[in-house]
């Protein structure tokens, strides 16, 4: 009461839960008694019980977060902490959902905490856990994925999306969702994407969010169904399978966390599918084997067909969904593509993931140390990432993204260009090895040396100087490799489970190749080191074809004597790029050596710059500037830059070619002169575009007339204005970089207006 003796407002629900923990801590910690006084203190607090159910299922994590560093304190230190606080987060995050679960009223409303708990961890199936890596909550590091709607087609023309392909990028499953009461088309949905897209996460995150009750606005309110395939393929491909609410009254129920003598209401799962109040997932259709798919697709269709009001979505890899047998052919109604990672996406993802294992491991503080550390971690990461095309490639795929930063984060500081091999050979244990074993899948790779096979693969491959190779062809190599090693399976079989199921070699059409040249690269190079055939690369050293692999292997061994030989024969910046590459120790006298070849390497990259702009050829030396420029930033000629990659763009290269222009132009061109006149012009050299600044200094230099600009009649004869050349608005001067446009080589701008800027 207050002091009127009106009764004084309640505060907001999230200030009393917060006050119910601090209770709660000075009662006890957060163990043993400490949980039991914040579940009495729960019970017996007058915030509905419903709302309050909602309030921590929905933030589970930061009630740990609030309780973990109390109890412990000044326990543990360094490695010892991290170890007892990672188990500490498991066991106060499995105590407090058991007794929200318990604390639920209605049946329902337990099963939706349930199916929450068991998708609330975010978790990688076959990744390795390492210490003081800890596993973070979905919520906190969830990237919604981007859906292709190439595939689409009736039921794509609803979302009235396709008049605007801007919008095509956000696509999620949200999207579908939303309209699939309303669109019978979207009531079947098949996302299809190759391993390690996210298929099973995404499935996760929706059981997750419906299970919780944190819906995007327009979704409509269903009960959640998370079926993992592979749990029930036997049971699904015998004679008389159970239908679909038998199927998830006596085989799902029992099996979710936390629901130990939940019983259903009589007809409860039937009454939830016919009356289409249910959203049933059915993941990992290619994890069914090939033999037990047709049974099981008979008996996904059937159940689709008999519930047809519900929503169903179904994960699959495309080989396994579009290779089926016509007669029992399973086919939704709507197929939808995960596409990449975009760049966007892996920022969010990096970002998150850091800010996420620096508060675990500093006790769940989250003050501004901790920030800087994340984002100066992340940052570190994400310019590695973008600056090697490789790299760039591999974090297009989640689940690599994830390995590359888990790697980067076990190995402080390490530069990934050093620790390719290490990194490439985690991968490849993971896609042969321990990914298709924690699913059960791949029985031939998992149970014989299958990296040892590909890797005799990729040294034939990379002998015959191929990337693809014919089916005929190559199972003609496999079996003689698969016989020499006396295997007992066929070649066939092994290429199947290859294919389908590591993705380490895609097939396209009657043609073969591996997923990524660098992987050829890695595997052949590991099989000369283990086979000690060093030899056979100095042959090798001129020849482009095999810079990389060479490159790959001085990262797997002490390179001296390569290096040696390599200086012999005159092969010093390849001698000088395998110590760049190596982080085993090599010979100190060497070492020394090449540390000098460095200038002279720098000096050859510009050495054809240079002359352009002795000898006044302007329009060489601007195409010659565009190609240092792009390969700078790992891309290839012909290719665009991303607004990130101008930004981060390396300083050294963008000073020296400054310095070369400013040199030979006595002072009239150069991207400082440019920067200058930009700056004059009202910019500022923060990297943000200003228009009018903009339209100041092309209307200056004489890349604009009339409101046109004519990229196309910039005058190469050296007799434009001040700043005219070169033709590329990239702005350096000790490393400030302060606007831009895209462009390729000259002579492809087409003229814009400013209206299509």
């Amino acid at each position: 009461m207050s002091p009127s003796g009106n009764p004084q407002p309640k505060p907001p629900a999230s200030e009393q839960l917060a006050d119910m923990v601090l209770k709660a801590i000075k009662t006890g910690g957060i163990a043993g008694g400490g949980i039991g006084a914040f579940w009495q203190l729960f019970q017996n607090s007058d915030i509905p019980k419903a709302i309050a159910s909602l309030l921590i299922g929905a933030g589970l994590s930061y009630g740990a977060k609030l309780l973990i560093p109390v109890h412990k304190g000044n326990e543990e230190r360094a490695e010892k902490a991290g170890k007892a606080l990672n188990q500490g987060i498991d066991q106060v995050f499995d105590q407090v959902t058991n007794q929200v679960i318990a604390a639920a009223t209605g049946f329902e409303n337990k099963y939706l905490l349930c199916q929450a708990a068991e998708c609330q961890a975010f978790r990688s199936e076959g990744m390795a856990q390492h210490d003081g890596i800890f596993i973070p909550l979905l919520k906190e590091v969830f990237v919604p994925l981007e859906l292709d709607s190439s595939a689409m087609q009736a039921g794509f023309r609803a979302l009235e999306l396709d008049k605007n392909p801007e919008k095509q990028r956000e696509l999620t499953i949200w999207t579908f969702l939303a309209q699939a009461q309303k669109t019978p088309t979207f009531r079947q949905l098949a996302v299809l994407a190759w391993g390690g897209y996210g298929k099973t996460t995404l499935l996760r995150h929706i059981a997750f969010r419906y299970g919780t009750k944190q819906l995007p606005k327009g979704v409509p309110k269903l009960i959640p169904v998370l079926l993992i395939l592979r749990k029930y393929r036997n049971v699904l491909s015998q004679d008389n399978p159970p239908d679909l609410a038998q199927l998830i009254t006596e085989n799902h129920l029992p099996g979710l966390a936390g629901a130990e003598g939940l019983r259903p209401p009589i007809n409860w799962a039937v009454n939830l599918l016919k009356n289409g109040k249910a959203l049933v997932m059915f993941d990992g259709f290619d994890e069914v084997s090939k033999q037990q798919r047709p049974k099981v697709a008979q008996w996904l269709t059937a159940q689709m067909r008999r519930y047809g009001r519900s929503i169903f979505i179904l994960t699959s890899r495309p080989k396994a969904y579009r290779e089926q047998d016509a007669a029992t052919r399973l086919q939704l109604s709507t197929s939808l593509w995960v596409r990449d990672f975009s760049q966007h996406q892996r920022r969010q993802f990096v970002t998150q993931w850091y800010e996420c294992q620096e508060r675990y491991a500093n006790a769940g503080r989250n003050t501004p140390d901790v920030q800087k550390v994340a984002k100066e971690s992340a940052q570190d990461l994400l310019q590695q990432i973008e600056s090697q095309q490789a790299l760039k490639d591999l974090a297009k795929n989640p689940l690599l993204l994830n390995m590359i930063v888990t790697f980067h984060r076990r190995v402080p500081g390490a530069e990934l260009p050093k620790r390719k091999v290490e990194l490439y050979g985690e991968i490849c244990r993971l896609q042969l090895v321990d990914r298709p074993r924690a699913r059960g899948v791949g029985s031939v790779i998992v149970q014989c040396e299958s990296q040892k096979i590909l890797q005799q693969v990729a040294y034939i491959m990379m002998r015959s100087h191929v990337e693809r190779i014919h089916r005929v062809t190559l199972l003609r190599w496999l079996e003689r490799i698969i016989k020499g090693r006396k295997e007992n399976f066929t070649a066939e079989d092994f290429l199947e489970n290859v294919v389908e199921i590591s993705e380490l070699i895609v097939q396209q059409e009657d043609e073969y190749e591996f997923a990524h040249l660098n992987f050829q690269e890695y595997l052949a190079a590991v099989c000369i080191a283990q086979t000690g055939q060093e030899e056979i690369l100095y042959r090798r050293f001129t020849d482009d074809w095999w810079k990389p692999t060479i490159l790959l292997y001085a990262g797997l061994i002490s390179p001296t004597r390569l290096m040696r030989e390599a200086v012999q024969r005159g092969a010093n910046d390849l001698a000088y790029q395998c110590l760049q590459e190596t982080t085993k120790q090599v010979d100190v006298a060497l070492a020394t050596e090449l540390a000098a070849v460095k200038q002279t390497v720098v000096d050859a990259r510009y050495a054809d710059l240079e002359t352009y702009l002795k000898n006044r050829e302007w329009r060489k030396a601007d195409n010659e500037t565009y190609r240092l420029m792009i390969t700078a930033v790992g891309k290839e000629e012909s290719q665009y830059f991303e607004d990130e990659e101008l930004l981060e763009f390396p300083c050294e290269d963008l000073k020296n070619i400054d310095k070369l222009w400013l040199t030979h132009s006595k002072g009239k061109y150069g991207f400082s002169v440019q920067k200058e006149i930009y700056l004059s012009c009202g910019g500022v050299a923060n990297g943000k575009y200003n228009k009018k600044a903009y339209q100041k200094f092309c209307d200056v230099v004489a890349w604009r007339k009339n409101g046109y600009y004519e990229f196309d009649k910039i005058l190469m004869d050296g007799s434009g204005p001040r700043g005219h050349l070169r033709n590329c608005p990239e702005f350096c001067v000790s490393g400030l970089k302060s606007m831009y446009i895209r462009r390729p080589p000259y002579g492809t701008e087409e003229k814009r207006t400013e209206s299509s800027r």
